[in-house]
């Protein structure tokens, strides 16, 4: 069995992580096949507002009569989106500069932590915040904002493994033998750092979909018309006194979501990690 197999394998005879491959799976095809097979997210009907859920609108409909299965399946789709892209750009760029910390140490290596240490002092959502109040709302600031908040946890993972590997007997070896330093990386250093580091992107998934729907209930995150579970939730809580339905939906979604990705991230974790095989089992 090849070694993906083995780690799929292994997450699938976890009771917990059984749930969250089901649940991710589940989420994944509703946030593809939902808006496809569902009406126009942005259809207005005042006529039908408040609407239980129904043959015709599954989850009912918000106060302009909109379908909430639609919007709630393409506020999914947005936040699978931003949390890919998320983890997929500060894994890229932390992976970069924690290689190149480790490797060169020194001035640069103390360099980059300070950056990484002032990054991560700040309460993640306030310095969220007020980089979006800097740099303004929007689908591009949102996942710049997210991005930034993201990279330490990457570039540390990165420079731990690299700091650990670099003196080993075949990293010298392959030093002495000439190896330029860019096929040093690319052969020995990113396999052995990517491992770990896919192992907290996919733990990281259901903190960037939590952190997004947070930021738009504030209004900060996907602008309007567009849906975005945060605010489906934010505009399902002003209206609660009419109709609890719109806000349900949504919540249900988001927190299937999360503990799916999160399930299946500590499954992953402990798949992937040896050590820690017949642990939370």
């Amino acid at each position: 069995m090849s070694g993906l197999g083995a780690i799929l394998a292994d997450i699938w005879r976890s009771p917990s992580g059984r749930i969250g491959l089901v649940l991710v799976v589940a989420i994944l095809l509703f946030a593809i096949l939902g808006p496809v097979i569902s009406v126009n997210p942005n259809k207005i009907a005042v006529q039908d507002r408040f609407q239980a859920p129904s043959a015709t609108h599954l989850l009912g409909t918000d106060n302009l009569g909109r379908d909430l299965f639609a919007r709630t399946a393409q506020g999914t789709r947005a936040a699978l989106i931003i949390s890919i892209l998320v983890v997929f750009c500060s894994l890229l760029i932390g992976s970069v500069l924690g290689i190149a910390a480790g490797l060169a140490g020194g001035y640069i290596d103390r360099a980059v932590t300070i950056v990484f240490d002032i990054i991560s002092s700040y309460p993640p959502v306030i310095l969220a915040m007020g980089l979006i109040a800097l740099y303004g709302t929007g689908f591009g600031n949102l996942l710049f904002v997210v991005t930034i908040l993201f990279i330490p946890q990457f570039g540390r993972m990165a420079r731990a493994q690299t700091l650990s590997l670099r003196h080993q007997p075949f990293i010298d070896a392959e030093r002495i033998l000439g190896l330029p330093a860019r096929k040093l990386i690319m052969r020995h250093l990113l396999p052995n750092v990517l491992g770990p580091l896919v192992v907290l992107a996919s733990m990281n998934i259901p903190v960037v979909i939590t952190i997004e729907a947070g930021l738009s209930f504030l209004g900060l995150g996907v602008q309007p018309p567009q849906a975005s579970l945060g605010s489906l939730i934010k505009d399902g809580y002003v209206f609660l006194s009419q109709s609890w339905w719109p806000t349900i939906g949504s919540a249900a979604t988001l927190a299937l979501a999360t503990l799916g990705s999160t399930l299946f991230g500590e499954a992953l974790r402990d798949a992937a990690d040896p050590k820690l095989k017949g642990h939370g089992r």
